[in-house]
């Protein structure tokens, strides 16, 4: 054999053993999702809209993130913190591998109302390190009914949007960008989250299109299925879309990163 094919095969063989090789900086991947159980939506299908991601926990056990991203994954938010002392066991490896991967990415704290909103903010902001690139933060703000201390804790709509506007005031003037927020059609309406103005939404709906389950109201991301089946990601996962295309995410990501 001669050496430059030698030297070709100990390359392949070099990638082979690391996992698929990184893909390109700034490349956006069509997605090649599947779903264990889909959803004929009414209006315009999540498949169509050309930028797409996940969102990833403790539940995503094994992730090859290069091959994740190669068949589409362009995004992830990545569970971080909940409440004032709880850290996702798998926050660390996800954020450093999909980093390490070119996925764009962002964290998330799901929002206990048993702890006082600077307690939280001051726990994220000690768990999430401020790194270059990063997307804005997420505050995750649901109704939790398996808490055994928080389940029942559920103030009036006033109050729960001031807590969330002492949260995400710290962790703005931390990140120097302004959070996201995510939310579900109950917890929406409940607490009238249609007046608080000024930032982006990211909205889960799995069972109807965000038109219909959020009338009206503007938003940037997506959840639309529990049960997405991707290349690289073991088990399911939560499949998001970014509401634009190609061009438009490319505006939205250079005035919304570190």
């Amino acid at each position: 054999m001669s050496l430059p094919r030698r030297l070709a095969l100990l390359t392949l063989l070099a990638l082979a053993a690391c996992g698929a090789p990184r893909a390109p900086d700034g490349v956006v991947f069509a997605p090649r999702f599947s779903d264990a159980h889909p959803v004929d939506f009414r209006g315009r299908a999540p498949q169509r809209y050309p930028v797409q991601g996940i969102d990833a926990a403790r539940f995503q056990t094994s992730i090859d993130w290069n091959t994740a991203r190669r068949n589409g994954v362009n995004f992830a938010f990545l569970k971080a913190t909940e409440g004032g002392d709880l850290l996702d066991p798998a926050f660390k490896q996800h954020w450093r591998d999909a980093g390490r991967a070119g996925v764009e990415r962002g964290a998330y704290h799901f929002y206990y109302f048993c702890t006082s909103p600077e307690d939280q903010a001051r726990w994220f902001i000690r768990n999430v390190p401020r790194t270059a690139g990063m997307l804005p933060p997420v505050l995750d703000m649901e109704w939790n009914p398996f808490s055994p201390t928080c389940a029942h804790v559920r103030p009036p709509a006033s109050e729960v949007r001031n807590q969330m506007r002492r949260w995400v005031k710290i962790v703005e003037a931390h990140y120097g960008l302004r959070p996201i927020i995510y939310t579900t059609p109950k917890f929406f309406e409940e607490n009238g989250l249609r007046s608080f103005r000024g930032y982006d939404f990211w909205l889960r709906s799995t069972a109807k299109s965000v038109s219909e389950a959020y009338p009206g109201q503007r938003w940037k991301f997506w959840q639309y299925s529990s049960t997405g089946l991707i290349p690289g990601i073991v088990g399911e996962v939560d499949l998001n879309v970014y509401n634009g295309n190609r061009a438009e995410w490319e505006t939205w990501l250079s005035s919304h990163k570190i």
